[in-house]
């Protein structure tokens, strides 16, 4: 089972990509605009690479929590780290358990 203050530390990184993610896709789009504009023939290529130099500073400014790849996908119940399925947010286990009790109408436990 999962400690609270785990489960709490994963709250706070979900609340942090949320409350960072515009702010981070501006700068993402600004980046890959910047590489577009070095791709063409007659392009200040000095420029663009400073103003990607200076996105980049502004994203490594960002907090590292604040990055949608610290998210750890966690089952409901439990709050187990693997073997977690997308479509119901359950680990194996749970899955195996509620299924059994047919909870997922159309789900059963497979017999040959």
């Amino acid at each position: 089972m999962t400690t609270k203050a785990i489960k709490e530390r994963e709250g706070k990184r979900e609340a942090l990509v949320q409350k960072y993610s515009a702010k981070r896709r501006k700068l993402l789009d600004e980046r890959a605009q910047c590489y577009s504009e070095l791709e063409k023939p007659k392009s200040d290529k000095n420029a663009a690479l400073d103003r990607i130099a200076q996105i980049q500073d502004a994203l490594d400014a960002l907090p590292r929590n604040a990055g949608p790849k610290r998210l750890r996908n966690r089952c409901q119940l439990t709050g187990r780290p693997r073997g977690v399925y997308r479509k119901f947010e359950l680990c194996r286990n749970k899955i195996r358990e509620l299924a059994m009790q047919g909870m997922f109408p159309g789900i059963r436990k497979s017999s040959w």
